[in-house]
């Protein structure tokens, strides 16, 4: 992101994930290669708001896989970013993160260096289609210094009904 929004309202960027979501994964069995197939199952993920809304947690369950994950996001007040943190019970360890942040459009964009399968990985996760109801996130990886993006893992969020 070129421009540091005010901290004040940027705070609460991921407020809208607060909550139970039920979670339609969609991703490649190679996230390298684009003509790969496609797997997909379910989820279900709770979040909660941590630091008055400068960060939160969320734990996604899914059951079908045997793992569960986390992301733990973080406000930077200083320099206005969020830093999107991952890890799964596959491995125990946390992923390098990603650092971003929502433009005016609503659109979350979030940039980070990482590998997979012995190769270095620029990432990019998108928020986006936020509503009440709904959000939904995305992870690419480029090879070639974010010239191209292959779009590997997509997760549409329904939120759950109280009950």
């Amino acid at each position: 992101m070129n421009d540091v929004r005010d901290p004040a309202s940027a705070v609460h960027d991921f407020d809208f994930f607060h909550g139970d979501w039920d979670v339609a994964h969609r991703r490649r069995t190679d996230f390298l290669y684009p003509d790969s197939d496609w797997e997909e199952f379910p989820a279900v993920t709770h979040c909660r708001p941590l630091f008055g809304g400068a960060a939160n947690i969320d734990e996604i369950d899914v059951p079908s896989r045997g793992w569960t994950g986390l992301t733990l996001r973080l406000f930077d007040v200083e320099t206005g970013l969020w830093s999107l943190n991952w890890s799964s019970s596959r491995t125990g360890r946390l992923f390098p993160p990603v650092f971003g942040g929502f433009g005016p459009d609503g659109r979350g964009v979030f940039h980070g260096d990482d590998t997979h399968e012995g190769k270095d990985v620029r990432v990019r996760f998108v928020w986006s289609g936020i509503s009440g109801t709904t959000a939904r996130w995305e992870q690419a990886f480029s090879l070639d210094g974010e010239n191209t993006w292959l779009t590997n893992w997509t997760m549409d969020f329904t939120r759950r009904e109280a009950g």
